[in-house]
């Protein structure tokens, strides 16, 4: 993504940004694909987070899902309230680039998800993600229960030994019970849509595409 600031060490709070007690993001913002407001979940879905590196491309991903019927992108396993993408960027808030994922449990399982999360990217990295360095690239698992959290679990043992089987490091995801998500600005949103200039926000003008 750009702006990336390459820091790989996890700041402390003490060392956080200050951030703000207004939200980069003011509501109502609508979803550009299933036409409801990102603060309103469906009744009847469930909520879970993922950090896979970019949030960009792995929004599309869980919104081409069936039995997703909501996303969101933010920033959140950090210290610094209502950071901004540049902030997260800087790598001075701690926070993990994040898709918020309500799913209809009768259409799509948790470990359905989970399956999803591990096959989309490599959690052997560490603080990075392919080209992408920095802290807020680092794979996580926010859980929402303790039925998540027993199954995420379970689900980073069996990847583990996948990985350990194919030869890679260990698996260093994130995996703790969901400290709270901050909306990431409305450009952010939905972004990837292919039009004749590149990779654009399907609802803003005025930001640069990317091939």
């Amino acid at each position: 993504m750009f702006l990336t600031r390459r820091s790989t060490r996890l700041v402390s709070a003490e060392e956080a940004l200050p951030g703000r007690d207004t939200p980069v993001l003011q509501h109502p913002v609508f979803h550009e694909i299933f036409g409801t407001r990102l603060d309103q979940p469906p009744a009847g879905t469930e909520v879970a987070h993922f950090g896979l590196g970019c949030f960009w491309g792995e929004e599309k991903m869980f919104w081409q899902t069936e039995g997703v019927k909501l996303t969101a992108v933010g920033y959140q396993g950090g210290h610094t309230p209502n950071p901004t993408y540049e902030e997260v960027c800087s790598g001075r808030t701690g926070h993990v680039e994040v898709v918020r994922v309500h799913f209809d449990p009768t259409m799509i399982s948790y470990a359905d998800l989970l399956q999803q999360f591990w096959e989309a990217h490599d959690p052997t990295q560490g603080m990075a993600q392919g080209n992408d360095v920095g802290t807020q690239y680092r794979s996580a698992i926010y859980t929402s229960n303790d039925e998540q959290a027993a199954e995420a679990a379970r689900s980073a043992e069996v990847a583990a030994k996948a990985y350990a089987a194919a030869g890679y490091s260990k698996i260093t995801t994130e995996i703790r019970p969901a400290p709270e998500f901050y909306y990431a600005e409305a450009y952010h949103q939905q972004y990837l849509e292919k039009n004749p200039n590149g990779y654009c926000p399907i609802h803003a003008t005025g930001v640069t595409c990317r091939a």
